[in-house]
């Protein structure tokens, strides 16, 4: 890849953000929020819309590093990171191969089971199998289940299907995103989050909605969802959750920021949903909020990812120095 190093502790940064995808919005919001930071920190910021821009017509001979913050299709599925390899750009996050499979869930489910990382028993269901079909698989996961789309973020199309009576509408809503989708065994417990740079895991979060799951509404739009980093579970059921969530961004590859979706049974048993490459990077969302549970701003955050990114490219040991050098993060997790 190409690096480039400037003698100031100033790059050049192009951000990518919105595309064409579902989750254009959220990845639109993403992108502004790195580009603010960015600025503040004394950088030079060019927003990129694939959607608007092509990347292949972007100048990106004129950049040290891309930000990747797209979200969904052709953001996170090895697509852009793909083309940005072979036009030799340095970028944030992971590889091409890494974002592939971590965005197909039926892919990184078969590698967690090779790796032997815990994740519920699931059928894959095409849009093309008749209802016959469809009634089979269900009946062999058992219920209640979830239906989610094999290659979509934000819990779009996602439902839990409770009685047989549910399982066309939940279809025709995950359908609507993908033409394949999961059959997954429904985990009952409590819903956690891990975020990681690289192997290091950022503090855990615990999410807790009143509605049945936690999905786009609970996401991005109902005030009652709650971020927790202090627990009633024990330390072994916490420690059980970030081993879990390590070693399954460890069995798909990912560099850099990633962040491990999990259930905790009643029997406090991990279970991990999914990993993603590219989590959302608005000063609410959850990654954010974790590294500022560490200590680390908004602004460092980006930062560090530019420089894990650069480093990589180059074989350097650093990058930014004096006011930029970034602290390394380490927050136990706390009982409540």
């Amino acid at each position: 890849m190409r690096t480039k190093f400037p003698q100031s502790q100033t790059f050049r940064i192009a951000v990518l953000c919105g595309g064409d995808s579902d989750e254009r919005a959220i990845s639109l919001q993403s992108g502004r929020c790195v580009a603010e930071a960015l600025r503040e920190r004394g950088h030079e910021v060019t927003l990129v819309d694939p959607a608007a821009t092509p990347p292949e017509a972007a100048l990106f001979r004129d950049i040290d590093v891309a930000f990747l913050a797209l979200h969904g299709r052709n953001g996170e599925d090895g697509t852009i990171q793909s083309l940005l390899e072979r036009m030799g750009v340095v970028f944030t996050g992971s590889g091409a191969e890494a974002s592939r499979l971590a965005f197909s869930k039926s892919a990184s489910k078969e590698r967690f089971f090779q790796s032997g990382v815990p994740t519920a028993e699931y059928v894959l269901v095409h849009e093309s199998d008749g209802v016959r079909r469809c009634r089979e698989l269900a009946d062999r996961i058992g219920f209640p289940f979830v239906v989610k789309p094999d290659s979509q973020g934000s819990s779009l199309g996602v439902s839990i299907v409770r009685k047989a009576e549910g399982l066309q509408a939940a279809l025709e809503r995950c359908f609507s995103y993908d033409s394949f989708a999961l059959f997954e065994r429904v985990v009952e417990g409590t819903e956690w989050t891990l975020p990681l740079f690289d192997d290091e895991p950022l503090p855990l979060i615990q999410i807790v909605t009143p509605r049945e799951f936690f999905d786009f509404t609970a996401k991005y739009e109902d005030p009652a969802t709650e971020y927790r980093f202090e627990f009633a579970e024990s330390r072994a059921a916490v420690a059980s959750l970030v081993d879990a969530g390590r070693r399954a961004a460890h069995a798909v590859g990912t560099k850099g920021l990633a962040r491990v979706d999990l259930r905790l049974d009643h029997e406090g048993r991990p279970w991990v949903l999914e990993v993603n490459t590219i989590p959302g990077f608005t000063e609410h969302s959850l990654l954010p909020k974790a590294a500022a549970h560490a200590g680390i701003n908004f602004g460092e955050l980006c930062e560090r990812c530019l420089e894990r990114s650069l480093i990589a490219a180059s074989g350097r040991q650093s990058i930014l120095q004096g006011p930029h050098r970034l602290r390394a993060w380490h927050a136990e997790p706390k009982r409540a």
